[in-house]
């Protein structure tokens, strides 16, 4: 093979910057605040490896790993925790194995961070409701302009 032919041996990946992680972090435990609850947040990067995490006092310790498998999931596959029940409803094969994965998290809370299309990240919550929990992650979505 020569020069010329040589395959192209790396690729530019697009991550969350530390400056819009600290900011949605921020943002999203301060909209626990305001609904009186207290939560873990943990922010990935598009490969899912850690770019934040915020915990509260007084917020469970098992949502600690919960929130960030939440923040996994979502920059993994790209769509809410929340849709997984009805994923796995319509295919028999996929309920059957991929719930056993470590790290899968189904039920609502996590979030993909997207930015122009382009999947940035993941955040997850954890400590309120399922509902709540994808609240406030919204809000420190929102707080970056990617809400």
């Amino acid at each position: 093979m020569s020069k010329t032919n040589l395959p192209t041996v790396s690729a530019a990946q697009a991550v969350i910057t530390a400056e819009a992680a600290s900011i949605a972090l921020q943002a999203t435990v301060d909209h626990a605040k305001l609904l009186g609850i207290a939560i873990n947040v943990a922010i990935t990067d598009s490969a899912g490896v850690m770019a934040g995490f915020l915990r509260m006092p007084g917020a469970f310790l098992h949502s600690i790993d919960i929130a960030i498998d939440k923040a996994y999931t979502s920059a993994s596959f790209g769509f809410p925790t929340s849709q997984w029940m009805k994923v796995l409803e319509s295919d028999a094969a996929l309920r059957a194995g991929l719930p056993l994965r470590p790290r899968l998290v189904v039920f609502g809370g996590g979030l993909p961070i997207v930015e122009k299309g382009v999947r940035i990240g993941g955040i997850g919550v954890s400590g309120g409701s399922a509902e709540e929990d994808e609240e406030c992650a919204r809000a420190g979505l929102k707080a970056i302009g990617l809400a």
